[in-house]
C-alpha cells in the first residue's frame, strides 16, 4: 500500500523548534524528490520545501528560508523538516508528498501550532 505518515507536530511558543517526520511506503522512496506543504485554516495548501531524491538540492519558499531545514534518510524512507524560530504565521497542518505523481490521498498531516 502506497502510504505517507506524517508526524512530529505540536503545539510551540513563538521562537521555538520542532521536527516532523514522513514515512513513506509502497512505493521506492529513494527515487522520488519529496517536497513538505501546509495548510492554514482557510488557505490553500503551499509547498514550504523541496528535496532532490538523493537529498543534494533543497528549495524552501521565501518565508521560511534560514529557518526550516528539509532532510531525507533514504535507508529509512523518511523525509524530516527541522524548523526553527517559528513563527505564529507557520500554524498549519504540515503535509508530505512526492514531488512528481503526487499521491493523491494526503494522509492526514501532522498539526503545528506556534503560540504563547
Amino acid at each position: 500500500q502506497v502510504q505517507l505518515v506524517e508526524s512530529g507536530g505540536g503545539l510551540v511558543q513563538p521562537g521555538g523548534s520542532l521536527r516532523l517526520s514522513c514515512v513513506a511506503s509502497g512505493f521506492t522512496f529513494r527515487s522520488y524528490p519529496m517536497s513538505w506543504y501546509r495548510q492554514a485554516p482557510g488557505t490553500e495548501r503551499e509547498l514550504v520545501a523541496s528535496i532532490s531524491s538523493a537529498g543534494s538540492t533543497t528549495h524552501y519558499i521565501d518565508s521560511v528560508k534560514g529557518r526550516f531545514t528539509i532532510s531525507r534518510d533514504n535507508s529509512k524512507n523518511t523525509v524530516y523538516l527541522q524548523m526553527s524560530s517559528l513563527e505564529p504565521e507557520d500554524t498549519a497542518i504540515y503535509y508530505c508528498n512526492r514531488v512528481a505523481d503526487p499521491l493523491d490521498d494526503w494522509g492526514q498531516g501532522t498539526q503545528v501550532t506556534v503560540a504563547s
